[in-house]
């Protein structure tokens, strides 16, 4: 998984998965560099090729619940966004986590637990049920599929990567 160039075919794989005519116009890359300097990050590929020339999201899409959303935008379940999205600090995972069978105080696991739902990630949409699927962007996970839920935190099963996640998407819908 290359994450800092866009492979061709998945390229092609995106364009094919996310159409115009069900996608919303993509940002320009004036605009991802734009978002990229506020935040402190270089978006991983092929996403960033995606978002710059294809589509900023688009109503149907590997997240159940509204498809792929736009790169500035958080799911509309999310709750007030009071502004503790940080994606320049690493994501804090390597491994899957359930914090719901943490033996530890809440107290202790809570900041823990914020920085995985805000932490070095963007976030791709909604599956419903407190469940969020993230695009890691710093870190050692960085490029790799995550879900988030109100239970723990595990890589996306679909493969590493967004294209693995786009493609595994579009072949089962």
């Amino acid at each position: 998984m290359d994450t800092e160039r866009a492979d061709p075919a998945d390229l092609d794989a995106l364009r094919a998965a996310f159409p115009p005519e069900l996608s919303r116009p993509p940002l320009g890359w004036d605009a991802v560099h734009a978002f990229e300097r506020e935040q402190g990050v270089v978006l991983p590929e092929p996403y960033r090729t995606m978002v710059a020339e294809m589509c900023d999201g688009s109503g149907e899409g590997p997240a159940d619940v509204d498809g792929l959303i736009p790169l500035r935008r958080l799911p509309a379940d999310w709750g007030p966004d009071d502004g503790q999205r940080a994606p320049a600090k690493p994501f804090p995972l390597t491994r899957a986590w359930v914090w719901e069978d943490d033996p530890r105080p809440y107290e202790e696991l809570e900041p823990l637990i914020d920085a995985v739902g805000n932490d070095g990630s963007v976030v791709l949409g909604t599956s419903g049920c407190g469940l969020y699927w993230h695009l890691v962007v710093t870190g050692a996970q960085r490029g790799r599929i995550w879900a988030v839920s109100d239970v723990g935190a595990a890589p996306a099963e679909e493969g590493p990567g967004f294209a693995d996640w786009v493609a595994y998407w579009a072949k089962s819908r």
